[in-house]
């Protein structure tokens, strides 16, 4: 077959287009047909279930809700809420603003009815205020907010993003001990409202929301006029807060079809703003086909839990001082467990149909056997029990049932003296830590070395290890401190680098955040290194504070306090004494770290020496 030659070829404009459609394909979507059919299936499923509330023939999730006590105030009418949740799928979420490290059990109690709503098919979404947090809420506050720092939101956020995850996993132990059904349509999400509040334009802002606000009404509000009149006044960003929350509500609404907030009763004022907030930007919206259903059965609506308070009638808060953290490092799980086991008697009842999932005849049989002798204090181990199950996991509240019940007396339930076996251990290694300090110097380490001393591997040759395959992660991209946002949290994986390239994920220049694994995280400050040596502690693989130095030191301490002077052979004679009274091994002084060849050498030497005849 004859060939042409190349330069004789004359493509023309349109024989190049259809040459260049056929290299480059048309990008299509295409839903598949099994998402389909599980979504349909979905549908169906709610459309039976509300046709069995209608009948008499289920209960109604907001009854339910009612008779435990969680509602308080309605932002919108009762009857009309009820109705739409009995009809439509529809989502709820609970913000919370990381201005603290951890969470309280003041914050639990509005996640308490989302958890209700989600064991009854209902999407629910945990949100963090990521964005918000460094505007500040002014509710209730006289004065402003302490303005947070990068590495304070950043360690804050990384704190109560794990703690969420933490949480959401014991409502899955608890959704099945309790006979729940899982239900695929039933989501749920974490997320973090700086996803979409920092790529948010002022232009937007004002233009879908800010210039149909009334500055009237906003200053009718309880929190601004007390704010103006009593506290020091109010900045323009507290003013706005609401309308920014507001904004996440729509937010929510337009992407996870959320028409309901939950909230503490401090915040009715917020939940309000968000309803008008929803309503405003979807009746702002200039494409028809952009627009959102506006009928009565998508309205946004939302309602209050009562707030829960302490003998003195003081709200539980970091600002009061009298907070029940839910990190085990601020309030440990027993002193946890002995909060709820020091509830009054007459407080006990309420407080089991608010903090547990147990079915209402269950708590009155409780009652009814804590009544015949309340001094064993049954009733309140059943509270603490499932409290510490939702926080910690059920291994961990059986551990602290246990101790309790040694150092106490009382009489435990059946179910903590026969636990089952899928306990849903939740290990203090999976929860970040923030106690973590070290020296200035530790910058200068390399990976390997600073993942040994920071705890994520157990010698340096395993954090060469973890280093080489990359299974180890330092927060934030070089230079983006603000990178942090969990749900799209930002992670680097670890490299065989120089050791002062670690300096460039440093935090306001104090704070390194690591992470092995999905849940193994730790959050190190940096301080001097004469603060470091005045502590007296030491890191592990930290030089010269080996096995035999330390040995040494020690031993020339107690002869230099006797006033002797002793020599090297007399301290290795001694030394030798002590080993063959009790050998140096690990699992004797499990907190002896040795950092290197030349101390296991000595110390293997010592071992000989205590072997051989004096």
């Amino acid at each position: 077959m004859a060939r042409i030659p190349l330069s004789r070829l004359r493509p023309c404009a349109s024989s190049s287009r259809a040459a260049l459609s056929l290299r480059i394909p048309k990008q299509t979507r295409s839903i598949s047909t099994s998402w389909l059919n599980k979504t349909a299936d979905g549908e169906q499923r709610w459309a039976e279930r509300a046709e069995r509330i209608k009948n008499g023939e289920e209960r109604h999730v907001w009854d339910i809700l009612e008779e435990r006590g969680y509602i308080k105030d309605v932002a919108g009418t009762p009857e009309r809420v009820r109705e739409i949740i009995r009809q439509r799928r529809v989502g709820a979420y609970v913000g919370v603003d990381p201005t603290a490290d951890s969470m309280h059990i003041g914050h639990l109690l509005p996640f308490m009815p989302l958890f209700w709503l989600w064991f009854h098919g209902h999407p629910a979404i945990t949100l963090l205020g990521g964005a918000t947090a460094r505007i500040g809420d002014p509710t209730g506050r006289l004065t402003d907010r302490e303005n947070l720092s990068n590495s304070t939101i950043s360690k804050n956020v990384t704190k109560l993003h794990y703690q969420l995850t933490r949480l959401w996993y014991n409502v899955h132990a608890l959704r099945d001990k309790y006979g729940y059904k899982e239900d695929w349509a039933a989501k749920h999400h974490l997320l973090n409202n700086s996803l979409w509040i920092q790529g948010l334009s002022v232009y937007d802002f004002v233009k879908r929301l800010a210039r149909h606000v009334r500055i009237g009404p906003m200053l009718g509000r309880d929190t601004v006029k007390r704010k103006l009149n009593e506290g020091d006044g109010m900045s323009l960003g507290e003013f706005m807060y609401p309308l920014f929350q507001g904004w996440d509500f729509w937010h929510l609404h337009s992407k996870y079809n959320v028409q309901m907030q939950i909230g503490g009763s401090d915040q009715y004022g917020n939940i309000t703003a968000g309803i008008d907030a929803v309503r405003t930007i979807r009746e702002s919206e200039e494409a028809p086909a952009a627009k959102l259903p506006d009928s009565w059965q998508y309205d946004p609506f939302g309602f209050t839990v009562p707030l829960l308070v302490d003998s003195s009638g003081a709200k539980f808060g970091k600002s009061a001082g009298n907070a029940i953290w839910l990190d085990e490092f601020k309030t440990s799980p027993f002193e946890l467990y002995g909060y709820f086991m020091r509830r009054p008697d007459e407080e006990v009842e309420r407080l089991l149909k608010m903090f547990t999932f147990m079915p209402l005849e269950k708590i009155n049989e409780i009652m009814v056997e804590h009544r015949q002798d309340p001094s064993q204090r049954v009733a309140q181990h059943y509270l603490a029990f499932d409290v510490l199950s939702l926080v910690h996991g059920s291994q961990k509240a059986l551990q602290e049932a246990q101790q309790h019940n040694f150092r106490f007396g009382g009489k435990l339930p059946n179910i903590i003296k026969d636990p089952a076996l899928e306990s849903g251990i939740v290990t203090p290694n999976n929860a970040p830590r923030i106690d973590i300090q070290l020296p200035q110097s530790v910058i200068n380490l390399s990976p390997a070395k600073l993942l040994y001393a920071i705890g994520l591997a157990s010698s340096a040759s395993e954090g060469q290890r973890l280093v080489k395959a990359q299974g180890a992660y330092v927060a934030a991209q070089p230079g983006k401190a603000a990178g942090l946002v969990p749900g799209n949290l930002a992670w680097t994986p670890m490299k065989l680098w120089f050791p002062e390239e670690t300096a460039k994920f440093l935090i306001d220049g104090k704070l390194l955040i690591f992470r092995k694994g999905k849940h193994n995280v730790r959050i190190v400050e940096l301080i001097s290194d004469e603060e470091w040596a005045a502590s007296g502690k030491f890191y592990p693989g930290q030089p010269y504070t080996g096995t035999i130095r330390r040995l040494k030191e020690q031993l020339r301490k107690e002869a230099e306090a006797a006033g002797e002077i002793i020599s090297e052979k007399e301290m290795n004679r001694r030394l030798a004494q002590q080993a063959a009274e009790q050998p140096l091994t690990v699992a004797n002084n499990p907190d002896i770290e040795l950092p290197n060849k030349v101390e296991v050498r000595q110390r293997r030497q010592v071992e000989k020496a205590s072997k051989r005849k004096p």
